[in-house]
């Protein structure tokens, strides 16, 4: 991203990256599935979703730019997301089969735990549609033995089953080696005849290990395992037979329960949410007011402020989304004036900020209300007068708050999200229900251009202690290559591929999917009692 590209033309590059992935492994893989009578992942998931319903794709740009060397992973080779069947919120797991068969790459399995994550934390009924080579060998040692790599898989099957959460898997096509626990592991099995297949092991290290000459068919087929092993439930002729038996099964599933968040009828925006485009700079060292963008996304754009004249770089503000009623923290970048009259820097958190924002959220969590966050910040204060007055010990108690909070929580990254900023608006580490950047994001520990500075400066002090010195022109030359990677890792492309977020979405959409993961919430009754502990005073 430039300063010189608009917001419109960052979007273009979104919806055309997006195209891209959309096609998975190419047409010819496209096609040669078709030849076998089989569907994609993606036409499988339209098809199984209700009729002009709204399916909020989670992860489709992991693995943007990965794996350059095997080819790439488009989507991580698995097509995620919470999807309406039989009109109930549903999480949706279904294997790529025209990304090198589906097979398992390590960022893959990043994403079926985060998929699992989210059906956890709402309650969610899953649906795995399964098509998959098993792990991918040359890369197995990253995939297989460690806490969060595949294992972790079938190890959350079982605890979502001890918590009642209903999962559903269709063998659409191979399903090997340990990857075939995780459909039999769920509370129903179905199989496609004819195209797919479970076991352990297949045919031929079948016949490596035991000599055994046997057809995959034979081995693990829909009729062998529906007749005889009894592994699978039922077996369909085709994929939209066994797609229209997991819409009855899902049907016929018990209301959930209710955290009971409040919702009213919904109201748009008074503001046209197409405003943003021209409210939101791309210039990420160019001041704005905040509000109006807020005012764009909550019914009839009205905005409760929450101390508004303390505490300026932050918006705190109640309002609803789409009916839910909502708790805000947003980054306030335009230059404000505190109550002591002196000018603070907009999107800096400065220690008034933090203690509203940690007093806001407390609030919030007293009164049963899901809370959202904008990050647009550079940043804690700095300096020595921020020292004396405690912004650490301030900036703690919002951290504090974030942590603790048990209401959901919900990230969208506007704009910057630096150091420990990203971490008090409610980054990816402190588990909000779903977490996406708009294309003018950045994450990284500093700015390219304040990180680059202070690269340059440790990389040159290095030097000189061996008694070296640098041209002038080496220097710009090492700064310029410094500056081009760290901008490169800026990019929200750069977070989307190893799901530090959920995605890249255009802004216009960032109240759809707020409803969308409220209602998923909704369906998780809170358990867990507030409690902050000890905060510094």
């Amino acid at each position: 991203m430039t300063s010189q590209e608009s917001l419109p033309e960052l979007i273009q590059t979104l919806r055309t990256k997006y195209e891209e992935v959309r096609l998975g492994g190419g047409i010819k893989k496209i096609e040669a599935q078709h030849k076998k009578g089989k569907l994609t992942a993606r036409e499988r998931i339209n098809y199984l979703t209700d009729s002009e319903s709204y399916f909020l794709e989670i992860g489709a740009f992991v693995g943007d730019g990965m794996y350059v060397e095997e080819g790439g992973c488009p989507s991580g080779g698995v097509v995620v997301g919470i999807g309406y069947v039989a009109n109930k919120q549903c999480m949706i797991v279904a294997n790529d089969a025209t990304v090198k068969a589906g097979a398992w790459f390590p960022i893959a399995a990043k994403k079926n735990l985060r998929a699992q994550e989210i059906a956890m934390e709402n309650r969610l009924p899953v649906i795995y549609l399964v098509d998959s080579a098993g792990v991918y060998l040359p890369m197995q040692a990253e995939v297989f033995a460690d806490k969060e790599h595949f294992g972790r898989i079938f190890r959350n099957n079982a605890q979502m089953s001890a918590m009642g959460i209903v999962q559903i898997a269709a063998i659409m096509g191979s399903c090997v080696a340990g990857g075939a626990y995780l459909p039999i592991m769920s509370d129903e099995a179905f199989i496609v005849e004819g195209t797919g297949s479970l076991f352990l092991a297949g045919p031929f290290l079948v016949k490596s290990s035991v000599g055994e000459d046997i057809d995959a068919e034979s081995l693990g087929g829909a009729t062998m395992h529906c007749e005889i092993s009894g592994v699978t439930d039922n077996k369909f002729p085709d994929d939209k037979s066994c797609l229209d038996a997991i819409k009855r099964h899902i049907d016929k599933i018990g209301k959930p329960m209710s955290a009971g968040f409040d919702r009213k009828i919904a109201l748009t925006p008074n503001r046209n949410p197409d405003e943003i485009y021209n409210l939101l700079p791309t210039d990420r060292l160019k001041p704005y007011d905040v509000l109006p963008i807020l005012e764009c996304i909550v019914d009839a754009s009205e905005l409760d402020q929450y101390k508004p004249d303390y505490g300026k770089t932050l918006i705190c503000a109640y309002a609803r989304v789409d009916g839910w009623a909502v708790g805000i923290v947003a980054n306030q970048r335009k230059i404000v004036k505190s109550g002591k009259g002196e000018m603070q820097m907009g999107g800096v958190i400065y220690g008034e900020s933090a203690d509203k924002a940690a007093r806001f959220i407390m609030n919030c969590n007293q009164k049963k209300i899901p809370l959202l966050f904008f990050h647009d910040v550079t940043g804690f204060m700095v300096g020595s007068r921020a020292e004396q007055s405690g912004i650490t010990k301030d900036g703690a108690k919002m951290v504090n708050a974030v942590a603790n909070s048990v209401v959901p929580k919900f990230t969208f990254i506007i704009g910057n999200s630096y150091g420990a900023g990203n971490y008090a608006m409610c980054g990816k580490a402190y588990d909000p229900r779903l977490i996406f950047s708009w294309p003018t994001a950045q994450m990284a520990v500093m700015s390219g251009a304040t990180a680059a500075k202070t690269l340059l400066q440790v990389q040159t002090a290095t030097l000189k202690g061996k008694g070296e010195t640098l041209t002038e022109a080496a220097e710009n030359e090492l700064l310029k290559q410094i500056t081009d990677r760290y901008n490169q890792e800026l990019s929200p492309y750069y977070a989307a591929a190893r799901l530090w977020v959920d995605g890249i979405i255009d802004p216009v959409e960032t109240r759809r999917i707020i409803s969308a993961g409220i209602e998923a919430a909704d369906q998780s009754p809170i358990e867990k009692p507030f409690n902050v502990g000890i905060i510094q005073v």
